[in-house]
């Protein structure tokens, strides 16, 4: 069986999960479910990076021991996985023994390679970043990240002889999806490429890396993609924002390249969320609390709204834009086919026939969608042919005609929707499977519904 090892970013503790942690997260859910679909071995990796500075700052700010403060706000994270139904293997935390060890003995391999070497870090550091920024990253002085100034600092350190494999990670670039992002990479690689700072001196959390100094946060962070693997490494995606591109298209293949391992397949680096055209972000003060969003709506609401926005640009997104999305498509367009469909079949019954109607779904096109990891674009065609049952029970009028062929053709068109839906809105598809009387398979798409009672469908999206 064909492996298929799919990661997000960790994410950092310092506060509750805001909206694009919920997009990330789902977005690479849904590619996990249609892996699965394919028959493949799926193992889906996420979790949380623990070991930043920031959640230390975080909770000395709230009077907290840092060690209450991450596993509380850890939790919270969990509770996001669990309320929007993301199936994932594994959820790691960069505070667990075993991830400290992974990462000593990377670096150890490194080091033996002689590409870690001691010196004297002087520059600009974002704290929102927890990264070393130049002059020529700012805007108007500031990070364009977390719209602050980096401070100045000088301390002893270690560095990491990145500038080694800079030909290694151009050929690596072209892993990296989609093209803009690439050539973004590109564009910078043409400036001398510094080594790395790969240390912190007196820093009071983190993976020590000696007595003196823990290991930068965001090599400790990167290695949780071997450390949580289950012997499943090489990835064959991660699945990551515009903002943390760099890290994981530069710095992580040649701290892997450096320590004898092989590189990942293929790096999807996915738009912002925004709100009237700004990043959503815990540090803009502008963040949508997805947890208080699944108190209200249902997880295939939230996960719907999300996945119709854009993969690869920025896409605006608010409640009520999921409002809209679950009224107008969910429960007008979806929901209303099901319920007219089950309704006329309880009613009439279904008499097994060609399907015609199933012939105009663009069943390729979706599947070479998923395949480049076009979600938003799937969707889009998924919908087109709801479109097009929709105007077909219109035309066709089952209710007055009793056409038990016509009601068939529905059935089956729907038992298509359902499974191509699945990565998805998986318990919605999951009920529409088990009113049919279908199993979630890829393979089911291409035969025939078998006759049988169906009963009038529940509603499955109410009207908010």
């Amino acid at each position: 069986m064909k492996k298929f090892y799919i990661t997000t970013a960790i994410d950092y503790v310092n506060g509750s999960p805001h909206i694009g942690h919920a997009f990330e997260k789902v977005l690479a859910d849904a590619i996990a479910r249609w892996h699965y679909l394919k028959g493949e071995n799926v193992f889906f990796l996420t979790g949380v990076d623990e070991n930043a500075q920031k959640n230390v700052e975080a909770a000395c700010k709230a009077g907290i021991p840092v060690k209450e403060f991450i596993d509380k706000n850890a939790g919270l994270f969990l509770k996001l996985c669990k309320k929007l139904n993301i199936n994932y293997s594994k959820f790691i935390r960069t505070t667990e023994l075993e991830h400290t060890k992974v990462v000593q003995e990377i670096l150890e391999k490194i080091k033996n390679k002689g590409d870690i070497y001691p010196g004297k870090y002087k520059g600009l550091y974002c704290k929102g970043c927890e990264a070393c920024v130049t002059e020529k990253e700012l805007v108007n002085g500031k990070c364009p990240e977390h719209k602050k100034e980096p401070i100045k600092i000088c301390e002893e350190a270690y560095f990491f002889r990145l500038s080694k494999y800079k030909e290694q990670i151009e050929k690596f670039i072209k892993n990296v999806i989609p093209e803009t992002r690439r050539k973004e990479i590109l564009s910078r690689l043409k400036e001398p490429l510094k080594d790395l700072c790969i240390t912190r001196k007196n820093a009071e959390w983190g993976v020590d890396f000696s007595s003196d100094f823990k290991v930068y946060v965001w090599v400790d962070a990167l290695i949780n993609y071997i450390s949580g693997a289950e012997e499943k490494w090489p990835a064959d995606l991660h699945v990551i924002g515009k903002g943390i591109n760099w890290f994981h298209s530069v710095v992580w293949p040649a701290l892997l390249l450096s320590a004898g391992y092989k590189l990942p397949k293929n790096l999807l680096v996915h738009g912002y969320l925004t709100n009237t055209g700004q990043k959503i972000s815990k540090s803009l003060g502008n963040i949508i609390n997805p947890l208080e969003l699944a108190e209200k709506y249902s997880a295939d609401a939230i996960r719907y709204a999300l996945l119709r926005c854009s993969v690869f640009d920025d896409s605006d997104f608010s409640e009520q834009i999921l409002t809209e999305r679950n009224n107008n498509e969910l429960a007008n367009k979806l929901g209303n086919l099901i319920s007219r469909t089950t309704a006329l079949a309880e009613k009439y019954g279904i008499k097994k026939c060609e399907n015609k109607l199933l012939k105009k779904i663009k069943i390729k096109k979706i599947e070479k969608n998923l395949d480049n990891y076009e979600t938003d674009k799937a969707l889009e065609k998924i919908f087109a042919f709801i479109d097009v049952c929709n105007e077909y029970i219109q035309n066709k009028k089952p209710w007055e005609t009793h056409d038990k062929e016509v009601l068939y053709e529905l059935a089956d068109s729907i038992k298509a929707i359902a499974v191509l839906l699945y990565p998805f809105i998986p318990e919605t598809a999951e009920k529409i499977a088990d009113n049919f009387g279908f199993e979630i398979k890829l393979d089911v798409i291409n035969k025939s519904l078998k006759e049988g009672r169906i009963n009038k469908s529940e509603i499955l999206f109410n009207k908010i």
